[in-house]
């Protein structure tokens, strides 16, 4: 049965007009597809880009498989296997790659302050489900297995370390300076970064093509373990050319400090960052010393045979613009060239499926940047090529990241938030399922008491598959009680036959309005701009042989990249509805236009639920849903954090940090691989599953056009 297109009081003269209008529009139309056409045709530049049709069934992607992803990612095809879970193309062509961690936040907080992630919903088109956290999340999802490190370890010391039995050398076992030169006495010499070190830490290195501009020491003198050691600390701004020196302190063996100098830089000022430096533009103001006057006091100053001593020091010496002709004794820009090469080869060689993220980058000569806050606690710290900084606050590890991600191909940057109380976030995800279930819930009427109920179910079936239908005889006249399997189905049927005249009566259909549904229609335009629903249709009314149809005539769905056809749980047959998944907007928007139209009938949208929500909420359990018109009071709890609107609370965190990670991806880099991980939690009442964000900074403004800021 079809409803009558006409509302009520509308002339049929009316209709006419309107169809003519329509057809007026037929070469417009044409002109749209063949521009839509060439674009798909035209040949794309090479630039790194993801595609995630290769996701398993449950959307779950699993510690090891993130791992696989970040090893691929540094090594290339060459050395690494593909990750088994997506498709990660031109990897050469990726320039970066920042993971932000925000510990204490699961998939449970995405959706649940959906509204207030507006920036990263609308940027990452790929999201996928991650499993509940484990004891160690950054050492799972970067392949630092405790065990393995732990044996490598006592093979590196054996033989310098006191018995393994007492508590002192389980403790020296983890400090880095035993790992790397045991526990027994040893040289200044000994100590001394070799040319390899020199290359796998990013120093500075005169003949290399990035230290063109640099100024080479005097450092031909032959070290000894009586040579002369000099403390060196340099602070810096941030100017419009990047990290620029604003002090430097050197302070000889004895303690006595030989130069304390403020430094103008040469460019304008963004950030005197003085949370870090102490600078400020007052302290600035008045200084008249430059880069070239420190450049050449302090090789005035250093001997032939000095020593350099400080706390990331490669960083200081690239703001001091000096390269060092040597640490340890002369090396040719030929032989650290060779020792680069060598490296290379070996991360071809050497490679094993247990190898570490960390070991990948080592291989490279590249080492990890880690940001985090003091109280957390990770086997990153300690491993030899990470570069670890630990702040006081979210704050603090925002602003350092600002000033350090542009200087490290990895990045590790990790926020913590304190999370809901267990009975808190039981009691949250129960209202949030019950949430979804009543924004797939529609009631339609009023109808005749004569109405044709089988012919009723046809209709309000053909939007998608319904869970129940029950009939409302609380009215005057009888209503429908609708709940859909999916929100799209829901949706759908409101935009279609809210206001149409059906068997003779104008019907009004809605979704049930109670506390939870409020915000529904915001909710709903905010799920079709999500930036990986964008390129994603919902239809209906598909067939068991739609799939073949559809790649008999692929010439006319360009861009498709996946097709998404569920099954009934218990009886393993295919449903009625389905997605497919496009590479842009624009090839999803022919493809529903084409799709609703004469040839195929059928029904259909744009799509609302990512496919990793959709598997979450099918698992639905009963017990979580309630009678239509019961009234939800939020735990007092809940009410009381807030109303005091505490700085951590997740529902502040979510809109401000948000933002504040929007504005460090937009500094990011073109080719730059960015995932967002909430890891999920664990606590007494059960384990919240995680979620997992994903794109490349390139791909995201080229497949996502017109996407609301």
């Amino acid at each position: 049965m079809d409803p009558e297109r006409e509302r009520t009081g509308r002339h049929l003269k009316k209709g006419r007009k309107r169809r003519r209008a329509r057809n007026t529009l037929v070469g417009a139309a044409e002109a749209r597809r063949a521009r839509w056409d060439l674009e798909e045709r035209q040949p794309e530049a090479k630039k790194a880009r993801l595609s995630t049709i290769l996701f398993a069934e449950n959307c779950e992607v699993t510690h090891d498989q993130l791992c696989e992803l970040l090893k691929y990612a540094v090594l290339g095809k060459s050395s690494v296997p593909k990750p088994s879970w997506c498709q990660l193309f031109h990897q050469n062509h990726l320039n970066n790659v920042v993971v932000f961690v925000l510990q204490g936040m699961s998939q449970l907080h995405f959706y649940r302050f959906y509204l207030e992630f507006g920036f990263l919903r609308k940027a990452f088109r790929h999201k996928f489900r991650l499993p509940p956290p484990s004891s160690n999340f950054l050492a799972d999802i970067t392949g630092l297995q405790k065990k393995q490190i732990m044996g490598d370890l006592s093979k590196m010391v054996e033989g310098s370390l006191p018995s393994a039995g007492s508590k002192v050398s389980i403790n020296l076992l983890n400090d880095p300076i035993i790992q790397k030169y045991g526990s027994k006495k040893v040289g200044l010499t000994r100590c001394l970064l070799t040319k390899e070190e020199m290359k796998t830490f990013h120093f500075p290195l005169q003949g290399f093509p990035d230290c063109e501009n640099f100024v080479p020491t005097k450092c031909n003198g032959s070290i000894t373990d009586n040579s002369p050691l000099f403390g060196l600390d340099c602070e810096m701004c941030l100017t419009s050319k990047g990290r620029e020196l604003t002090r430097i302190s050197l302070v000889a063996e004895g303690g006595c400090c030989v130069m304390d100098e403020l430094v103008k830089p040469d460019n304008k000022i963004l950030d005197y960052l003085t949370s870090f430096s102490g600078i400020t533009k007052k302290i600035l103001n008045p200084v008249t010393t430059k880069l070239k006057d420190v450049q050449r006091h302090l090789k005035a100053l250093l001997p032939p045979d000095a020593v350099l001593v400080g706390h990331s020091l490669d960083l200081d010496l690239r703001a001091l613009k000096i390269a060092e002709l040597n640490l340890e004794a002369l090396a040719s820009r030929q032989e650290l060239l060779a020792a680069g090469q060598e490296l290379r080869n070996t991360a071809e060689i050497v490679y094993q499926p247990n190898t570490s993220v960390l070991e990948c980058l080592d291989l490279m000569g590249q080492k990890l940047l880690f940001l985090t806050q003091e109280a957390e606690t990770s086997e990153l710290c300690s491993a030899r090529n990470c570069q670890t900084i630990k702040c006081l606050s979210n704050k603090e590890v925002l602003e350092q990241a600002r000033v350090e991600i542009p200087l490290f191909p990895f990045s590790i940057v990790q926020f913590s938030f304190e999370p809901f109380s267990p009975s808190l976030t039981e009691e949250m995800n129960k209202r949030m399922r019950i949430k979804w279930t009543e924004m797939s819930t529609i009631y339609a009427g009023p109808f005749s008491k004569t109405c044709n109920l089988r012919a009723l179910k046809r209709l309000f079936k053909s939007f998608g598959s319904i869970r129940s239908m029950t009939l409302v005889l609380e009215t005057h006249q009888p209503h429908l009680c609708i709940q859909y399997e999916v929100l799209e189905a829901a949706q759908l049927a409101i935009e279609s036959l809210d206001g149409i005249l059906v068997e003779g009566a104008c019907i009004k259909v809605q979704r049930p309005v109670t506390e939870l549904t409020l915000d529904c229609n915001t909710l709903v335009n905010e799920l079709e701009q999500d930036s990986e629903n964008r390129g994603t249709i919902y239809l209906s009314g598909v067939s068991e042989t739609f799939k073949e149809h559809l790649l008999q005539q692929s010439n006319l769905f360009l861009g498709l990249e996946a097709v998404i056809l569920p099954k009934d749980l218990k009886s393993g047959k295919q449903k009625r509805y389905c997605f497919l998944k496009f590479k842009t907007f624009g090839s999803a928007q022919r493809a529903l236009n084409i799709l609703k139209g004469k040839d195929w009938k059928l029904k259909g949208r744009h799509a609302l639920t990512p496919r990793h929500l959709h598997a979450w909420l099918r698992g639905l359990p009963p017990e979580s849903r309630r009678p239509p018109g019961v009234r939800v009071i939020p735990p007092p709890s809940e009410q009381q954090a807030l109303q005091a609107l505490k700085v951590d609370h997740p529902k502040i965190a979510a809109w401000r940090w948000g933002r504040k990670i929007g504005k460090l991806y937009h500094s990011l880099g073109p080719g730059t691989l960015c995932l967002i991980l909430l890891p999920g939690t664990k606590s007494t009442h059960g384990s919240f599953s995680g979620l997992g964000l994903m794109g490349i900074k390139d791909e995201e403004e080229s497949t996502t056009p017109n996407m609301c800021s």
